[in-house]
């Protein structure tokens, strides 16, 4: 009896050096990621809560958070649907050029932040080569809310197509074909088959468009115009504040950012659990 129980508590333990791999991964994520938010949060307190209200709540913060999080989603959300159609492009069909437009994607990611920024504002100022015909037009894209949002849809595609791409790799035709064959649309497959599958993976990818669009700043100061409660991004604020000596009031401002973008990573993390749980 006791050789039999021996090899039943080893099935029953976890994978071999389970204890110090979530030892050394606490350790690691306390370091770099919990212990710099907890110092965030505790400056940002120093001051007690009537500083922090005043700084945190103001009309030019509010303002701030308006435009950053309302233009971080609404660009996301854009970027969602054409994301998914780029990808479809890439995965479904073979054409010449094909590896020089998918590297062409990747360019956001390489590129450094304030390139893109001079880049994207020389391209749409009034004087540029899109930005003059639309300006003839009434349409002014540099210096307003409207450039911040092309900023954004700019480095936010990329996290929708690599994160659906190797899913969508991965759905099998065969489902598809039978649909069809029993007398679906394509409209009908796609909304009924396809899309349940690559949902997670498209909310993992909106996710990490809305996340680096909050928090993104080099390639938006450039075009943004930068006027409170006009075109002003709260990451500016924040190095607004910090350049007035007001390190209290930047941290109000960061830590309520943290919140805001925590909450709503939460609700798509557990929208994308119960999508799992209803497909399966």
């Amino acid at each position: 009896m006791p050789g039999m129980l021996l090899p039943l508590a080893r099935l029953r333990d976890p994978l071999p050096g389970f204890p110090l791999a979530i030892g050394v991964t606490l350790f690691w994520l306390g370091l770099i990621v919990l212990l710099p938010l907890s110092t965030l949060m505790a400056r940002s307190a120093g001051e007690g809560w009537a500083h922090f209200a005043g700084a945190a709540f103001n009309p030019r913060a509010l303002a701030s958070y308006r435009l950053t999080f309302g233009t971080a989603l609404l660009a996301a959300a854009v970027n969602a649907l054409f994301g998914l159609l780029v990808t479809w492009v890439l995965v479904r069909y073979s054409f010449p050029g094909k590896r020089l437009f998918g590297a062409m994607i990747d360019l956001p990611f390489a590129l450094p932040t304030a390139v893109a920024g001079i880049a994207l504002t020389t391209l749409y100022a009034d004087t540029g080569l899109l930005g003059a015909p639309l300006a003839a037009h009434g349409i002014r894209v540099a210096y307003t809310p409207l450039g911040i949002f092309v900023a954004l849809l700019f480095i936010g595609l990329p996290f929708i197509v690599r994160t659906l791409e190797p899913v969508l790799a991965e759905v099998s035709s065969e489902q598809e074909e039978a649909a069809l064959t029993l007398g679906a649309t394509r409209w009908q497959t796609f909304r009924r088959i396809i899309l349940p599958t690559l949902f997670p993976a498209l909310a993992t990818g909106f996710a990490l468009a809305f996340a680096r669009g909050a928090g993104e700043y080099g390639s938006v100061i450039f075009i943004a115009g930068n006027m409170p409660y006009k075109s002003e991004i709260s990451p500016l604020l924040i190095v607004t504040r910090l350049e007035e000596y007001d390190y209290a009031g930047a941290a109000a401002i960061a830590t309520v950012m943290l919140a805001v973008s925590f909450v709503l990573l939460l609700l798509l993390n557990l929208l994308q659990r119960w999508q799992r749980g209803r497909s399966s």
